[in-house]
């Protein structure tokens, strides 16, 4: 019998083929270990780095409660160690908790409170970046000169003599290891190369493969549990940002910021989620439907 002769063509692919497998898949897991540092990179380039985007994000905090109350009890704190006013201490306290109270829902306290977090954007910067361990606060000086001010109008004594001092509220607690920084500081200069990064490596991945809707319904499967991780980890760092505050910082005060300012991670994370879900059963179930409709 004569001899099988083997193509030249066919025996330059074979070391090909025996590449494309491994090399798919390491494209498509790295692909899924960028989608959550993607979404930490963008977030805290373009949210947490952009001042204008940071006041917007706080500004709703305004209006909680548990801010407001922050708030107010740091202003009476800080007027009532300056003013003495014998036995009326305790009513004049409980005036000024009620004034702080009124002011905290004007739009003049709004505008203030927008402006004290302008100021603040720096530190909060230096915070997730630098090696030194240290409070965020917000400056409430605006706060008091406007409550000194009304409370000079209602006629309470020693009142115009008030000084207006640096009152701060603390609104994140920054006690995280150094090498943690360091990485948020390279994922915040990364910004959306990451997440475009992860885009091409998963199209690249399964374009690679050798079977290929096998790879799209792994790499969508991969994103669901990036999301998930995703998510995970914003909920374990909420807990440990609240377990680690000392006992005069207001725990749902700075409660409500973490949820503010991780608002966008936790929407991302659910997207991640979402889509990933659609286009597995999306690339799983499409041939089938299209073999039922043929036959």
């Amino acid at each position: 019998m004569p001899r099988s002769v083997r193509s030249p063509l066919s025996s330059a692919r074979s070391p090909l083929s025996r590449v494309r497998g491994p090399l798919s898949a390491v494209l498509l897991v790295l692909a899924c270990l960028l989608v959550p540092l993607g979404a930490v990179s963008t977030w805290s380039r373009y949210e947490i780095g952009d001042a204008d985007n940071y006041v917007a994000t706080m500004a709703p905090l305004a209006s909680d409660p548990a801010v407001r109350s922050a708030v107010a009890d740091a202003v009476t704190d800080a007027v009532m160690d300056e003013i003495d006013v014998g036995p009326l201490q305790g009513t004049v306290r409980a005036f000024v908790r009620d004034a702080v109270g009124s002011f905290s829902e004007t739009a003049a306290y709004k505008t203030a409170w927008n402006a004290a977090n302008r100021a603040a954007h720096d530190a909060v910067q230096r915070a997730l970046r630098d090696s030194s361990d240290g409070e965020v606060t917000v400056d409430l000086a605006p706060i008091t000169q406007r409550i000194k001010q009304q409370l000079s109008d209602d006629g309470v004594p020693f009142a115009s003599k008030i000084p207006v001092k640096h009152t701060e509220v603390t609104v994140m607690r920054s006690a995280d290891p150094g090498w943690l920084r360091e990485v948020f500081r390279l994922l915040q200069a990364a910004g959306l190369w990451l997440p475009v990064a992860a885009v091409v490596l998963a199209v690249a991945g399964v374009l690679l493969a050798v079977r290929r809707r096998r790879a799209g319904i792994a790499v969508a499967l991969g994103a669901v549990l990036a999301g998930a991780v995703l998510a995970v980890a914003v909920a374990v760092t909420r807990g440990l940002t609240l377990d680690d505050l000392p006992a005069d910082v207001s725990r749902g005060a700075v409660g409500a910021v973490y949820d503010a300012l991780t608002a966008s991670l936790r929407v991302a994370a659910w997207a991640v989620m979402g889509v990933g879900v659609v286009v597995a059963l999306g690339v799983w179930g499409v041939p089938r439907v299209r073999r039922s409709g043929r036959a």
